[in-house]
């Protein structure tokens, strides 16, 4: 993928500009060597924070096509492709108004312009607890305030993130429709949400929708469609017995990492050890 239009080749390494529980900034060494150095378009069905987009689009030629079933964070994503100066503007109102009753102000706050929309998902990204993004069987966000202040996004920052998506397809769609689209030469990759460790866990609840073992078990499937169809695919997820027997056939990288997890009855945030899997797809 060439540079856009407006880009600065000399300027540093576009990042998430979005904190995602589940975000693979930090894994990006474990998974880069098991990505094609070069390949046509890029496709990402749980996109979250766009990590991995940003660490590979200069090894696509094509399109990068981005979803994700989350229509809120979708919205987010297209208004920064389509107007990052008005996104921008709306950032500053946020940015002048924070504190800690405005945050709850805005927690249960539905704006109705799309770009309002946008800019409020961003404040509550960077001021909510641990960053995380959950809602309830409603859909309604429920996370509590963070007691951090907001830094919204650097101006030069939003448009150069802007530039690099130009083209780009940015749609909510859910992985079984956008798994139809990739063909030989492509590369997707999958981050799908995990599992829940237990009947109490909480944190898949990304959107009202949950994200059930049949649902890996159909993700599964489709992702041996794409080595049938020659699409050279990575999967990250956890590492399980019940994954490895998903994916006979593929080579599986495990290994164990720390990850940041809130603390039972607690507002801390505690570090667990957590087994991961990367699944990687060959062309067939």
């Amino acid at each position: 993928m060439t540079a856009a239009p407006h880009e600065d080749i000399s300027a540093p390494p576009l990042r998430p500009f979005l904190k995602w529980a589940g975000g693979k900034g930090r894994l990006l060494a474990r998974i880069l060597p098991h990505v094609p150095a070069s390949f046509d378009n890029y496709h990402e069905p749980f996109l979250g924070g766009g990590a991995m987009f940003f660490a590979v689009r200069e090894r696509m030629t094509g399109t990068p096509h981005l979803h994700d079933l989350n229509d809120i964070l979708i919205n987010v994503w297209q208004r920064v492709q389509e107007d990052p100066a008005a996104l921008y503007a709306a950032l500053e109102w946020y940015h002048e108004r924070d504190s800690k009753d405005f945050y709850y102000e805005q927690r249960s706050a539905e704006p109705e312009n799309r770009t309002q929309q946008a800019a409020r998902f961003i404040y509550l990204n960077q001021t909510a607890w641990n960053g995380l993004w959950r809602v309830n069987k409603f859909g309604q966000f429920n996370v509590p305030w963070g007691d951090r202040p907001f830094r919204g996004i650097d101006e030069d920052t939003l448009f150069r993130i802007s530039d690099a998506l130009i083209g780009a397809t940015i749609t909510n769609m859910d992985f079984r429709d956008s798994l139809e689209k990739p063909h030989a030469g492509d590369f997707v990759y999958l981050d799908p949400p995990y599992l829940p460790i237990s009947d109490t866990s909480k944190f898949y609840l990304y959107t009202e929708k949950r994200f059930r073992a049949p649902d890996l078990g159909e993700l599964a499937e489709l992702c041996h469609g794409l080595t049938e169809r020659g699409v050279h695919w990575v999967m990250s997820n956890r590492d399980t017995p019940q994954v490895r027997d998903l994916f006979p056939g593929c080579d599986i990288v495990r290994f164990t990492t720390r990850r940041s997890v809130a603390a039972q009855n607690r507002r801390d945030v505690e570090a667990l050890d957590s087994p991961e899997a990367l699944i990687i797809g060959k062309r067939a």
